[in-house]
Parts: structure tokens; C-alpha cells; sequence
């Protein structure tokens, strides 16, 4: 059991509000998974720089100079921006694989949290509430962003176990489920030459999306795919550096509800997350259907349903 939550904006005067309607609408699914919490934040304030966020168990030591040791290593600028255990590097586009390589010289210790253009995560070890204040999520503002309390069924309660994964730029995923053969597929996507740090079968699920997206998918084709391909039951939301995607499997044993007005497209595991949102009262709400993509991107057709 866990507790998932997203939000994507259509309304474009709502993004300073972004991280507080997250906040408050993960911190009602606390009692959903009270182990560990994350949140990822969508924003187009740089998308001219790339980021790269890590996270230390001893940030003192870790992030001390980090920023001129990566830039001398990858002989390009880098600046770093310090909220409690995670950093965040930004620097010019294209060169997050030679950063990536680099930080993992430099600080083994140091664990990615996400990388990419628009994209930041923010997990630990903890209560949502405790998570999102630690790194002042209420105050960041963005496009859309997903949001995960857990309670760890699979895999050890640590901060790499915690949600959401990211596997490819600006790409990420929550789950609330069990994957059951994702011990095969992460074999498989390894030898594909996807990264796969955790034993956690969300991992695998998120580094699905991403190798079937760098074979030329689109999220919503990468989803379909998915209902073939994923054993197990699940819930899937998915966040891209323009959209937004949900899925269930074709049983749906796990709870989820959506709203949508002229404002946002919302996700909760349960509705009581969406009920402090603005006009919740006039959103049309429902049930995701099994077996059905739904996705929305700033970039093409603002809504999106497929049935598999």
C-alpha cells in the first residue's frame, strides 16, 4: 500500500502554487505508506542549463567544493545549490553523462536523484510532512509534478528505495503495485544498457518507459506497451519533461481517482488528496478505467485517453 499523488497545470498563473498543492495533497496520503516520501517538480525556469540532483548521507563532507570539482572535471561551469541532503548541479546542456561520470569519480558516495532540463526529485527517509519541509517543496513552483509516500513491501526502507525513480532525462515514475517479473526484465534492460541502481521493482517499471521511449516511443505508446509487457498489478504515474501519464493494469485492484478542470488534470490515490484543490467542486471525477492510457502534454493535444 502506498500513496500516490500529481498534478499537472493547464493554467499557467497556478505554477508559483505548484509545490504547496503537491505538499498538502501528498501529506493527506501519510497514512497510505508513512516510510519514506518523494516528490518531483516539472519547471521551464532553465531550460536552457541541464541539472543533475544528488543526495548525501554527509552532505558537510560531500557537497564541500562539489560544484568547482565537477566544473573543473567536465571544464565547463557548474553551479550548486545546497537544500538540506540533496544538491543540486546545474550546468550547460549536453554534458549530463560526462557530469554524471565525473560525480561518480569524484563522490562514489553521492547518489542521483534525477537529471535532465526541467526535472528535480526530492526523497528521503520519512513522513511526507518532515520530507517536504526539509527541502521547502511548499515554495518551488513548476508545471506539474508527482508525488509518493511508501510503504516498502519489496525492498529495503532506504532513501534510493523511496519514490519516485528516475531512469532517463526528465523522466520519472511512482507506483503503487507489484511487478512480478521485474527480477527478468531488469536482466533484460541491463544488457540494454539501461542504468538500474535498486532492487526495487518501481525501478525496473520506470526504466521500462525509459528504454521503450529511447527507442522512438511516446509516453503514451511506451504505457501501452507497458500492459503487454509488466506482470503483476499496478498503478503508473509518469512524469515527462511535457507531460503526464497514467495507467493501470487490467485487474485495477489499486485504488486511484483524476480530476480535471480548465486549470489541471489531478491524480490521488484516494480522493480525499484532491479536496483541498481550486474548483474540485465543478472538476469532472473518476476512476481511471483498467487497461487505459491517459496522458496530457504542454506540447501536443491537452487531453489524452487510449484504451489498450
Amino acid at each position: 500500500m502506498c500513496g500516490i499523488v500529481g498534478l499537472f497545470l493547464k493554467d499557467r498563473t497556478l505554477e508559483p502554487q505548484l509545490g504547496s498543492m503537491l505538499t498538502k495533497m501528498l501529506v493527506t496520503m501519510t497514512d497510505r505508506g508513512p516510510d519514506s516520501a518523494g516528490i518531483a517538480i516539472y519547471s521551464t525556469d532553465s531550460m536552457d542549463k541541464s541539472k543533475i540532483v544528488v543526495q548525501s548521507d554527509d552532505p558537510e563532507t560531500d557537497f564541500e567544493q562539489l560544484d568547482l570539482a565537477v566544473s573543473k572535471a567536465i571544464d565547463a561551469p557548474v553551479s550548486m545549490t545546497i537544500a538540506s541532503t540533496h544538491a543540486v548541479l546545474t550546468m550547460p546542456n549536453g554534458l549530463i553523462e560526462k557530469a554524471r561520470a565525473a560525480i561518480a569519480e569524484l563522490r562514489p558516495a553521492l547518489r542521483i536523484m534525477s537529471r535532465g532540463t526541467a526535472l528535480e526529485i526530492y526523497k528521503e527517509v520519512g513522513l511526507p510532512k518532515d520530507v517536504a519541509d526539509r527541502f521547502e517543496i511548499g515554495q518551488m513552483s513548476g508545471t506539474h509534478g508527482i508525488g509518493h509516500t511508501r510503504m516498502a513491501t519489496e525492498s529495503a526502507v532506504t532513501t534510493m528505495g523511496a519514490h519516485p525513480f528516475n531512469t532517463g532525462d526528465d523522466q520519472c515514475l511512482v507506483h503503487n503495485g507489484s511487478l512480478s517479473n521485474h527480477n527478468s526484465l531488469r536482466r533484460k534492460l541491463r544488457r540494454e544498457g539501461i542504468h538500474i541502481e535498486t532492487e526495487n521493482d518501481t525501478e525496473v517499471g520506470a526504466a521500462y518507459l525509459t528504454w521503450q521511449m529511447q527507442k522512438g516511443a511516446s509516453l503514451g505508446e511506451a504505457l501501452e506497451r507497458s500492459l503487454d509487457d509488466l506482470d503483476g498489478f499496478f498503478t503508473f504515474v509518469v512524469g515527462t519533461k511535457d507531460g503526464f501519464g497514467v495507467v493501470r493494469d487490467p485487474i485495477a485492484c489499486k485504488p486511484a481517482v483524476m480530476a480535471e478542470t480548465d486549470q489541471y488534470v489531478a491524480f490521488g490515490s484516494e480522493y480525499r488528496a484532491l479536496v483541498d484543490l481550486p474548483g474540485i467542486e465543478e472538476a469532472r471525477v473518476w476512476e481511471p478505467e483498467p487497461a487505459t492510457v491517459y496522458f496530457w502534454s504542454h506540447t501536443d493535444q491537452p487531453t489524452h485517453e487510449k484504451a489498450a
